[in-house]
């Protein structure tokens, strides 16, 4: 696939690394404890990641495939809690979100929460593919079981749509790293549809170190950031949002103007 504007032919980049299997990656990189890195980065920097981990790295492959088309479909409340417990930083928050694996038609309904330790907790069901738009009487039961979601059960409709194409890398022989690397993002909220445009969203996972990944975007002078693709998005199509944790990436990639400049 030719990434849009760009003319960079990603797949064909990712042919000149050696594949993984599912089970490989994840017995060898499950990672459960882990450091997570994100960067927002221009798509003509993954030519250079690739060759800089031609050594080292792998691609996630499943049939002949190397990027997998993902949809996610998030939920919150007419007051929108979860977006803003997150804008104010607020200790104790959650997410809650279905997620369609486009090419496998495999359907998880997650609910991340976060307590006033700043531990985070991520339970995971199977879901009917038929119902990713929605919360099912089973959604609701699974969302109405965790004790911090438990008082939005009812309240909580769809708000905002996520569509991109991910590519998984393992990096590394020893303390074994993985990256995704995701492209093609767009949002769907408010009747609008919004995109990320020649950018990748990679996110790094390790047991700490930087792997090559990192130390890659930080030599081409790319810095981790906060980002969260539904609140970076909610804050994009709706500009009257509190979003000062995610000034840097909506004002210097998106071009995002708060309600109050404009």
């Amino acid at each position: 696939m030719t990434l849009p504007d760009t003319g960079i032919d990603l797949d064909g980049l990712l042919a000149h690394l050696d594949g993984v299997g599912l089970e490989e990656l994840v017995a060898t990189a499950e990672l459960q404890t882990r450091k997570d890195r994100k960067y927002v980065v221009p798509v003509t920097v993954l030519p250079q990641l690739v060759d800089a981990i031609a050594d080292e790295g792998r691609v996630l492959t499943i049939g002949d495939r190397t990027r997998f088309r993902y949809r996610s479909v998030y939920f919150d409340t007419p007051r929108l809690d979860s977006y803003l417990d997150a804008a104010r930083r607020r200790p104790s928050r959650f997410k809650v979100r279905t997620r369609l694996y486009l090419d496998s038609d495999l359907c998880m309904l997650e609910v991340k929460t976060r307590d006033r330790r700043g531990r985070t907790v991520k339970h995971r069901e199977a879901c009917d593919p038929a119902e990713e738009g929605g919360l099912s009487a089973f959604g609701r039961a699974v969302v109405g079981s965790i004790d911090a979601t438990r008082p939005f059960t009812s309240e909580l409709v769809p708000t905002l749509t996520t569509n991109y194409h991910r590519t998984t890398l393992l990096v590394g022989s020893g303390e074994a790293a993985r990256a995704t690397i995701d492209t093609s993002l767009y949002w769907q909220v408010d009747s609008s549809d919004l995109g990320l445009g020649p950018f990748a969203l990679i996110e790094t996972k390790t047991t700490g170190k930087p792997c090559a990944v990192d130390r890659l975007l930080w030599q081409t002078g790319h810095r981790t950031t906060t980002i969260s693709k539904y609140c970076t998005g909610l804050a994009l199509a709706r500009p009257e949002l509190p979003a000062n944790k995610w000034n840097r990436v909506l004002r210097h990639q998106l071009g995002w103007v708060p309600a109050h400049g404009r």
